[in-house]
């Protein structure tokens, strides 16, 4: 029923740690006012007006001036959404009108990887690579436009023996056989999670992303950086794209971005893409009812300010790497535990029954 910092208290006055941040997105902690001033001001202020047919609002065009200045140089503009889910859909949509105008009208084809977390919308759901996220709802929505390839995990999925280096090879190996399978012309884009979080905190192994990026740019394919949970410091740098020197041509953008306390994301898209759009007599027939929402947009400069005055993202690179070493050398002995992983302020502690052969719980215990 309460919220403050770190801490919930619930209807009987228990309190609590909330270490997962609500759902990843509590950046900041609960409790903030100068975020409940901003949005409040903005009510009072515009409540709202809708985005569509070249309509605008001052928070969100200053909300997206910030963005740019924060994210990789590679990106340059930003369309507002609600949540990650939607930004994701945002994305597809981008993507595929973007090669309709280029006149590649067969490069639809997106990758995505299993154990992938990409939302729950129609489209989102279909880049993710969640069996419960598809079963009993008739989706990847098209078979043919998506494709997962194998989990970064090089604990559970490299062949015995097999270092870090080699399984980022075999990884770079399956995505490009599969696109030379499938054809070049028809794949439009690969979405990837800097580390994957909700299907498992998969850290990439030693080589993933540098193997990976430079087979996209050979087949003209997209990299998407779905920033929703590494984002905004988490990894103890701005984005997860900064922890692996990715240069994205677009992000998806949310939680962390308002901390949660209002919805908001952001599509984050680069200049060659944007420039195609822009030129294009073709309209961008997309957006919502709430796309660039006043009050949002005003909510997230109050929590960025947060971050930038208190150095939050520098704190969690220090508490990161405190939690990460102490978490190793109190656990990683057990002989429950099979594997400690995380980066910054985001781990994982897989359990088994065996630790000599990895094997897992029975699902039913």
């Amino acid at each position: 029923v309460r919220g403050q910092g770190t801490r919930l208290t619930d209807h009987a006055g228990r309190e609590y740690l909330d270490a997962f941040a609500g759902l990843w997105c509590v950046n900041v902690g609960y409790g903030r006012q100068s975020i409940a001033d901003a949005v409040a001001d903005q009510i009072k202020q515009l409540p709202y007006y809708h985005s569509f047919l070249a309509m605008a609002n001052e928070p969100s065009i200053r909300l997206a001036s910030q963005l740019v200045r924060l994210t990789p140089k590679s990106v340059t503009r930003a369309f507002f959404g609600l949540s990650g889910s939607d930004a994701n859909d945002t994305n597809v949509k981008i993507i595929w009108q973007y090669n309709n105008l280029r006149g590649k009208p067969e490069k639809k084809k997106l990758l995505a990887r299993r154990s992938a977390y990409h939302g729950v919308t129609v489209v989102s759901a279909s880049l993710s690579g969640l069996p419960n996220l598809h079963g009993g709802f008739d989706v990847p929505l098209d078979i043919n436009r998506f494709f997962h390839l194998a989990t970064p995990h090089h604990y559970r999925f490299a062949q015995p023996g097999m270092t870090e280096l080699e399984f980022s090879a075999s990884l770079a190996q399956e995505l490009e056989q599969l696109i030379l399978r499938e054809g070049p012309e028809t794949i439009a884009a690969f979405f990837a999670e800097p580390i994957m979080g909700a299907g498992g905190v998969f850290v990439p192994p030693s080589g993933y992303f540098e193997a990976i990026v430079p087979i996209l740019r050979k087949y003209d394919i997209l990299l998407v950086a779905d920033e929703v949970i590494c984002g905004f410091g988490r990894l103890g740098k701005w984005f997860g794209s900064n922890t692996y020197n990715l240069e994205p041509d677009m992000m998806t953008l949310a939680k962390g971005l308002t901390s949660g306390y209002v919805p908001l994301s952001a599509s984050m898209v680069s200049e060659s893409i944007w420039q195609v759009l822009e030129g294009s007599t073709t309209p961008f027939g997309h957006g919502f009812t709430y796309s660039a929402h006043p009050v949002s947009a005003a909510a997230a400069p109050a929590n960025l300010e947060i971050y930038e005055s208190e150095n939050l993202v520098q704190r969690a690179a220090k508490t990161g790497n405190y939690l990460q070493q102490r978490l190793r050398e109190r656990l990683e002995s057990h002989p429950l535990v099979g594997e400690i992983r995380g980066v910054g302020m985001v781990a994982a502690i897989e359990l088994v029954a065996n630790k000599s052969n990895k094997q897992s719980f029975d699902p039913k215990l």
